[in-house]
């Protein structure tokens, strides 16, 4: 158990963590994105998470990584004709308000029913870029999840589905169920995941016991990778090392350059595996 007061007492406040992350980011002169709303939606609750974590702020690099590269992937899909974005556990995702996005594409904000009227009231007279639906869903529901699967899907046309933060806080077998139930969905093209290995698992043992402790535990981290995915219709098509992404977008941890050096002493196998420890995927229909 953690010794410092739980600032984190459910997955929705790990929402306001990464806020605060994104917040961080903007502030700095050379930001690799401008998140204008981040910390108004984190507020102090967000400040209050990263600052009772351990290694809250020094581990920032990888939460601003994985937003940068999922900025990328979701304007080159979109750019690649997708006319719909499915997000699952948005959180406080404001890509729809921040990205440049065409005014045509549809995005779908799923989450929590509270966290949903929340994100509304903060951005109350703020104008989306695209045409933006929020949708209030539990999505540990099988009857809602499938609710708000065939809404995006009667839209038409191609569909990325988007799950930022979501997978690792899921079991193998919810994994599995969600899988299976987006690959039902025809119109639904590609899925962009963040993917964490058990070696990363074994670095983030600090703040294992503040998430579970908060009822947000991290549960997956498949031993198999991204070919878990693969018996329920989906197949990897790009892997963005998070530790890869740090080094060309110059938001690395500390200590980044001994680690390089000292990789260079491992077997290849090893090598591969620190690579594929964590990483941004996009998943396309087998």
């Amino acid at each position: 158990m953690p010794d410092t007061p739980n600032t984190v007492t459910h997955v929705s406040d790990t929402a306001r963590w990464v806020a605060i992350y994104r917040a961080m980011e903007t502030e700095r002169p050379d930001a690799l994105f401008r998140d204008p709303y981040a910390r108004r939606l984190a507020g102090d609750h967000g400040e209050a998470i990263v600052n009772t974590m351990p290694s809250g702020r020094r581990m920032a690099w990888a939460m601003i990584v994985r937003t940068a590269v999922m900025d990328e992937i979701i304007m080159r899909e979109v750019g690649n004709g997708v006319t719909t974005v499915l997000n699952l556990a948005a959180g406080l995702d404001t890509r729809p308000y921040r990205l440049p996005l065409p005014a045509a594409l549809r995005w779908y904000h799923v989450d929590f029913p509270d966290m949903v009227a929340y994100m509304r009231e903060r951005l109350a007279g703020e104008s989306p870029r695209c045409a933006l639906a929020f949708e209030a869903a539990d999505l540990t529901r099988a009857d809602e999840r499938q609710r708000v699967f065939a809404r995006a899907a009667a839209g038409g046309g191609p569909v990325l589905v988007v799950s930022e933060g979501l997978l690792v806080y899921l079991t193998r077998d919810q994994v599995a169920a969600l899988a299976g139930e987006l690959h039902a969905q025809a119109s639904f093209r590609s899925w962009l995941i963040d993917l964490a290995s058990p070696l990363l698992q074994r670095f983030m043992r600090g703040w294992s016991p503040h998430l579970a402790a908060g009822n947000a535990p991290m549960q997956f981290f498949p031993p198999e990778g991204t070919a878990f995915f693969a018996p329920h219709g989906w197949r990897e098509a790009e892997f963005r090392s998070t530790w890869t992404e740090s080094l060309r977008l110059k938001r690395s941890m500390r200590g980044a350059r001994f680690w390089q050096l000292l990789s260079r002493l491992r077997s290849k196998a090893k090598r591969e595996a620190a690579i594929r420890m964590s990483g941004i995927v996009l998943l396309e229909r087998g």
